[in-house]
């Protein structure tokens, strides 16, 4: 059984702002899948697929982006899910818009949704794929252009990307992160 986590922010204000790009791939999954998303044991919404045979869980926090952790705990211990099969889909500034990025392990590298899972889990080793949402950000406090929606030229390519996310998750599915690297990261990252 696979964990694909998608980061986001609940409550309709936050619909749609980049920090939510995480939530918009976990629909896009769901969507593909044809199914809804039912409310966890754990302060999370999640669906059950199956994918080329093998099972996957795609959740959305519903705790606030900082609190993350909390979900994807009690997600990897209600389905007794290790570390290594989990991935973490969130937004980074870092990343041109449009493109995507696929680690098998490491920081935060600033994004607090990151930082959180990594303090709850005591480690830093699991896969995460970073979604661009653009470098042309002012300098200093980021957390206005986070939560902030997109403008409607960045929209159109932030909806262009979600299916292409949704793929890499998938691969990392099937394949593993690994592969899933290979596949879907560009030199333009």
């Amino acid at each position: 059984m696979k964990l694909i986590v998608g980061l986001g922010n609940p409550e309709k204000r936050h619909e749609n702002t980049r920090h939510n790009i995480g939530f918009e791939v976990i629909d896009e999954m769901a969507r593909l899948f044809q199914t809804g998303m039912t409310t966890g044991k754990g302060n999370f919404h999640h669906a059950k697929i199956t994918h080329r045979g093998k099972g996957v869980i795609v959740l959305k926090p519903m705790t606030y982006m900082n609190l993350s952790g909390h979900a994807v705990v009690a997600a990897m211990n209600f389905y007794k899910i290790p570390v290594e099969e989990i991935l973490v889909i969130c937004d980074d500034l870092n990343i041109p818009l449009g493109s995507i990025r696929l680690r098998a392990k490491g920081s935060a590298g600033g994004q607090n949704g990151l930082k959180h899972i990594i303090q709850c889990l005591g480690r830093e080793d699991f896969a995460r794929l970073r979604v661009g949402i653009g470098r042309d950000h002012p300098s200093g406090s980021y957390s206005s252009f986070v939560l902030g929606k997109f403008s409607e030229e960045e929209r159109k390519t932030a909806d262009s990307i979600i299916p292409e996310c949704a793929e890499a998750a998938l691969d990392f599915v099937v394949h593993g992160i690994e592969h899933a690297m290979n596949r879907f990261n560009r030199k333009n990252a």
